[in-house]
Formats: structure tokens, C-alpha cells, sequence
């Protein structure tokens, strides 16, 4: 893989800063900060630009300075299931890289991002190395195990209404004093859908009935929680 551009000094610190802002890679001493720091190489990849495609050989993993991806499966049938939505200080590809598989699904850039890139042979030596750079990958792996045991409960056990409850309150912060999930450009209904395990107009009956139900407002740039209390409760049924 071609780097867009070379490192230099500047971009070298980038990488430590964005070292800095990630789950248990900040706590990294100096050295093994460097040491990874010394081996990336930067990316951009514009908006609807497709990272990596799931079955392909994994041979690097990815570090997210700026913007969104998602990262899905297809089935057979051409439904795609969204397994993450990944955002900045967020890595990607590292579970292909240390079980030693493929990469596990197809990542595609929701808008432009900004990336660092370790190769699978350089972060796979450097855990090696050390100690402390192992246990940062096996408390992430650790977590993102948690997040597919979630993802499972929430397809297998709930409703199309509770898991639109939970990614909405997930999802929601204050604007206004007012409590709202904001619908970025790249959130469609149709994104929405996959994001849910549904499709758009099981979706949007959902949150007709939930909108019924004074539960929420859908608008056109962000959808307003009326009824965060019984968003919650619809969430847990």
C-alpha cells in the first residue's frame, strides 16, 4: 500500500497526538509511541471511497484521525448488516490482523477521513516487543468482543422500536435544551436501516409509531427526543 504522502516531522506528531486520544493506547509509554509513530504512514480517503473489502488479506491496520467509516457484511442475498460505525481516535482492521484471517467485512469512508496506516507485519512485531503495546490490542479486542455480544443481543432479542430507542439515546446530546440525535448527510434512512439490521420501511414504521406515541420528532437535519424517559423504557422491551 502507497502512502498519499510521506512523513514527515509534523505528521509524526500528528500520529502521537492521535496516540494520545486513543483508548488504552494512551497510557503507551513514550517509546512504543514513537516506535508506532515511526511506522505509519498517512491516508485520505474521500467520502464513499471503499477502505477494504471483506475477504481481502488483511495487511494493515487503520487509526482515524478525522471522519466517520462503517464497516458491514453482505449477505448472499445482497442485505447488508452493518457490524460498526467508527469515528475519530478509533482503529480499524486490527481484528483481521491479530487473529490472522481476512478482514472480516467491507469499510467504507461515510465522509472524508483522514487515516494512519501500520502495516500487519510492523504492528505484529512491535506487539512482540512489547509487553504493554500486547495488553492495549487485548483490552481493545476485549471490548470490541463486548460490542458483538451486544450487537447480537440487540438483533436477536429486541424489537425494530427498542433498537431504534437505543441508537437514538446512544446517539443523543443537548442542542437548544432540547434532547436530539443529529442526522448527519451520510444518515439516510436507508444507512439507518443497515445500521439496525432492518430494512428502510420496517424502519420507517418504527418511527412513525414511535412519533405516534409522543416519543419523538423526526426533522429534516436531526431527529428531537421528546420522551427520552420513554425512549428508555421502549428500549429495554
Amino acid at each position: 500500500m502507497t502512502p498519499d504522502q510521506p512523513s514527515t516531522s509534523g505528521q509524526f506528531a500528528r500520529v502521537k497526538n492521535l496516540l494520545a486520544r486513543i483508548r488504552h493506547f494512551d497510557s503507551l509509554p513514550p517509546e512504543v509511541q514513537e516506535r508506532l509513530g515511526a511506522v505509519a504512514t498517512q491516508r485520505h480517503f474521500e467520502a464513499g471511497r471503499v477502505i477494504y473489502v471483506e475477504g481481502e488479506p488483511a495487511e494493515s491496520i487503520f487509526l482515524i484521525e478525522n471522519g466517520w467509516v462503517k464497516a458491514t457484511r453482505m449477505s448472499h442475498q445482497g442485505r447488508e448488516q452493518a457490524l460498526m460505525f467508527l469515528h475519530a481516535n478509533e482503529i480499524f482492521g486490527d481484528i483481521a490482523v491479530f487473529t490472522g484471517s481476512s478482514y472480516p467485512g467491507t469499510v467504507t469512508a461515510l465522509e472524508a477521513i483522514d487515516a494512519w496506516v501500520i502495516s500487519a507485519e510492523d504492528i505484529l512485531k512491535l506487539t512482540r516487543q512489547y509487553p504493554d503495546l500486547a495488553m492495549a490490542v487485548t483490552r481493545r479486542m476485549g471490548e470490541r468482543v463486548l460490542h458483538f455480544v451486544e450487537l447480537v443481543e440487540e438483533l436477536g432479542l429486541c424489537s425494530v422500536e427498542a433498537r431504534v430507542a437505543r441508537t437514538l439515546l446512544r446517539n443523543a446530546r443537548s442542542k437548544d435544551g432540547r434532547l436530539i440525535t443529529p442526522r448527519q448527510t451520510w444518515t439516510t434512512f436507508d444507512e439507518m436501516a443497515v445500521r439496525l439490521g432492518t430494512v428502510r420501511d420496517v424502519l420507517s414504521r418504527a418511527l412513525r409509531t414511535l412519533e405516534n406515541e409522543g416519543l419523538l420528532k423526526v426533522e429534516r437535519q436531526e431527529i428531537v427526543l421528546l420522551n427520552p424517559e420513554g425512549l428508555a423504557e421502549r428500549g429495554d422491551s
